[in-house]
């Protein structure tokens, strides 16, 4: 049975709730990904989440200024976690259930990595051929 850890993506891109979108944009186009987990600043807060829809959200359609916005205003805080040893197939169930394209994978309260549905059906073709 398959697991979210042998799917995930363990090299996840973290900001601060505080950096500015325009910081965000920068980060997610220096290290080529379409999100990033936004850290806790203490040790029990929720981690979030900022990808290209909030982004196209805050910035687009509500003339959001890049400058101004902190990563706080556009981000998805708090992001749906699962663990790691979660099987594929209820991962799955979750994203579908909530129209959920990535999940926020944890260990305890420290974060392990990010599970896209991009990855899970990449994998699904993998297993085909």
């Amino acid at each position: 049975m398959l697991t979210v850890k042998d799917v995930m993506v363990p090299k996840v891109v973290t900001i601060s709730p505080y950096s500015t979108l325009r910081e965000a944009i920068a980060a997610m186009k220096d290290r080529q990904v379409k999100s990033l987990v936004v850290d806790g600043q203490h040790p029990h807060d929720a981690y979030g989440l900022l990808t290209y829809s909030e982004l196209l959200h805050t910035v687009v359609a509500e003339e959001g200024d890049v400058d101004l916005l902190n990563v706080y205003d556009a981000a998805t805080i708090p992001a749906i976690t699962v663990g790691a040893d979660l099987s594929l197939r209820q991962a799955a169930a979750l994203m579908s259930r909530y129209h959920l394209n990535r999940l926020v994978v944890v260990e305890g309260n420290h974060l392990v990595g990010l599970l896209a549905m991009n990855d899970i059906l990449a994998r699904l073709m993998e297993d085909m051929v």
